[in-house]
């Protein structure tokens, strides 16, 4: 993208430049909060979107899968974006899609009209969250890059987490439209202050946009994030296209987009530049954050269902106990980036991912007679592990690449946080439904079924949880600018 980052690392960084500089990282900070809080803010709403558009539960789940779909097929077409154009249109154009996307949704008639809605608004949180980390890799010096990804931490990790706890407060109160009527304002406040505000920070190349490429990339990550939500959904109601189609179908898309993204590259022509991942330590890394979004995303969707259904609570009472998990997420952040920039990323992603793992095991022993508090107990220590993983892992993983592939590996993050969190998400669903089905045919009652179901599925995730404690023992940090290209060191 750059390759002259003298301008942005040198410590003769004029006091105006560096003063821009902050402006441009606090707006889009600010934005990708808004925009990716949007991402969970439909999960507790769902019941009252079921009986005020006469919808079933496998329907109104697409409200949160489309979402991820879009996000899934727009992200790995950022990295051409990024590079193309400057940071002030790329960021009016991520802003104006999502606010755009959050009014149909607030007047929607229907629900189609809604999921069309979300997908707009997906398209700009998808363009929104790669515009970020790139532009605060190239802006931010080396040394004090774990403090700003800190920061990213609380975008990425406290929205989602808190996006529950909106929705329940605003339910309890109000209308399920003013979820979106709420955000609108807020979100034109970005676009408007963006669009006075904003500066260019780099520098365009001309990069040539190959269609093949994106049309592989949207069938391939498309149908293999569209297979995983079925799979959960198919446990459940059997469809006319079993999932396993679409999954083989992406599957096989992947590898072609993957063959070519290889043979563009040799002529820097590729979409998504797959020499990022010839970096040992960006690969690690970003099968470490793989891990860690599926157990994100796994236990978001599954504790609200366990606390409303197996032990009936109501939809803000939910809300409210997921609060102060991203609350801790939050204030831990920034600690965290400091934390990295003095001692680097063992001392944070060993006991992390411990940490993550020890949360769903705990959460593993659930029944229909747990105390809320045990739930409380885990979902603390489940939101400090992950406090402690996302940070060291942004910085390491971008840190380990030239400059010229921030970009690129803005992209594959996003990506992959994606497609890690809609697998995640239907790995717990199906295996909480094969379960708790099996149970009921056993002659077990409903909600003890469902909470069977529920103990299994975190039992799994578990057991997932403690490949990252090995794989995390093997994350570096970058040396010095990791501008050098230390490949595969």
């Amino acid at each position: 993208m750059t390759t002259d980052t003298a301008n942005f690392t040198a410590p003769a960084i004029d006091a105006d430049t560096a003063s821009r500089n902050k402006l441009v990282i606090a707006i889009l900070l600010v934005s990708a909060f808004i925009v990716i809080l949007n991402e969970t803010i439909m999960g507790v709403a769902l019941p009252h979107l079921m009986a005020d558009l006469d919808i079933t539960a496998s329907a109104a789940q697409w409200l949160t899968t489309a979402f991820m779909l879009t996000m899934a097929v727009v992200i790995p077409i950022t990295g051409y974006l990024l590079q193309r154009l400057n940071t002030r249109p790329v960021f009016m154009l991520a802003m104006s899609l999502f606010s755009t996307g959050t009014l149909i949704c607030a007047i929607a008639p229907d629900f189609a009209f809604l999921v069309a809605g979300r997908v707009v608004q997906a398209s700009g949180t998808a363009i929104m969250m790669p515009l970020l980390m790139t532009t605060v890799m190239n802006l931010v010096p080396a040394e004090s890059r774990g403090k700003t990804m800190g920061n990213i931490s609380i975008v990425i990790s406290v929205a989602p987490a808190i996006g529950p706890t909106i929705s329940g407060l605003i339910l309890a109160v109000l209308d399920w439209r003013w979820m979106f009527l709420l955000v609108l304002p807020i979100a034109l406040g970005g676009l408007a202050l963006g669009a006075t505000r904003i500066q260019n920070v780099t520098t365009p190349t001309k990069a040539p946009l190959d269609l093949l490429s994106v049309l592989l990339s949207a069938v391939g990550f498309g149908g293999f994030v569209y297979g995983l939500s079925g799979l959960g959904e198919a446990a459940s109601h059997p469809s006319a296209v079993p999932a396993w189609i679409p999954l083989v179908i992406g599957i096989v898309v992947i590898g072609l987009f993957v063959l070519r993204q290889l043979a563009l590259q040799k002529q820097d022509r590729a979409l998504l530049d797959l020499r990022t991942l010839t970096s040992k330590n960006f690969s690690i890394s970003v099968a470490l954050m793989a891990i860690a979004m599926m157990a994100m995303f796994g236990a978001m969707i599954l504790l609200p269902m366990y606390l409303q259904n197996v032990l009936g609570l109501t939809t803000l009472q939910t809300g409210l106990l997921m609060l102060p998990g991203g609350l801790v997420m939050g204030l831990f952040a920034p600690v965290v980036g400091s934390l990295y920039d003095k001692h680097g990323p063992t001392v944070l992603l060993v006991p992390g991912t411990a940490l993550v793992s020890l949360a769903l095991w705990g959460l593993s022993l659930v029944d229909q007679h747990t105390q809320f508090y045990w739930l409380l107990a885990a979902h603390l220590v489940l939101s400090v592990g992950l406090s402690l993983i996302f940070t060291p892992l942004f910085s390491a993983s971008l840190g380990s690449l030239q400059p010229r592939f921030y970009s690129h590996g803005s992209a594959m993050i996003g990506t992959t946080q994606q497609v890690a969190g809609a697998a995640g998400t239907a790995l717990f669903v199906a295996l909480m439904t094969l379960q708790s089905t099996s149970l009921v045919a056993g002659g077990a009652g409903t909600v003890e079924a469902l909470a069977g179901g529920i103990r299994l599925a975190f039992t799994v995730g578990a057991v997932i949880a403690m490949f990252s404690v090995v794989a995390a023992l093997f994350v570096r940090k970058p040396e010095g600018e990791g501008a050098s290209g230390h490949h595969g060191h």
